[in-house]
């Protein structure tokens, strides 16, 4: 990719030209590359993606896992005029419509993002301001490091509340699909 030019804020129509073997996030039109993540991080992802597909077939709405381009418009932002285009680890969609190429334009049900020391600000800032503006429903942040998980639900005033805190021998009761409890024992047994 060319060196950031200043005061540009890059969209997604940019993004789409950047090289296909790099990851990238655009945070309010800033670029930002992402590095591979952990084995441990990836074996938390796994379980908790296999726990919710599991739930989740022959229902409407379906998990997704990063990669996976989440692009979060403002309001009357075209697809590739979107800057806010993020990679989210795990990504529940219940409106089919929205899904486009390479990912979803639109907001989804769900969010989890498995955080990390160099992902921690932008997970519980950035990203959990974003997912409260556009109306995110759930958003659950993972600590690998302190075997627990953080769980947001978008309350009547739009804003989410204190969070619901979980530790690897509790279950999570879905507030999005009440029927579907996640086990976290074998979500952090494997790390």
């Amino acid at each position: 990719m060319p060196l950031q030019q200043e005061n540009k804020r890059y969209t997604f129509a940019d993004y789409l030209t950047w090289p296909e073997n790099e990851r990238w996030e655009i945070i309010d039109g800033v670029p930002h590359m992402q590095s591979a993540p952990t084995w441990q991080h990836q074996a938390i992802s796994r379980e908790l993606l296999t726990q919710f597909n599991n739930y989740l077939k022959e229902k409407p709405c379906q998990v997704f896992a990063s990669p996976f381009d989440l692009r979060l418009p403002e309001t009357n932002e075209e697809d590739e005029e979107t800057t806010f285009v993020v990679q989210p680890d795990i990504i529940v969609v219940c409106d089919k419509e929205g899904l486009k190429g390479t990912g979803y334009y639109g907001t989804p049900t769900l969010v989890i993002e498995i955080s990390s020391p160099s992902t921690a600000r932008t997970d519980k800032i950035w990203k959990f301001n974003k997912y409260e503006k556009v109306g995110v429903k759930e958003y659950w942040i993972v600590e690998p490091d302190g075997k627990f998980i953080s769980v947001y639900t978008l309350q009547s005033n739009n804003r989410y509340g204190r969070p619901e805190t979980f530790i690897e021998t509790d279950m999570i009761k879905v507030s999005v699909f009440p029927d579907l409890t996640v086990e976290l024992k074998p979500v952090f047994e494997t790390i």
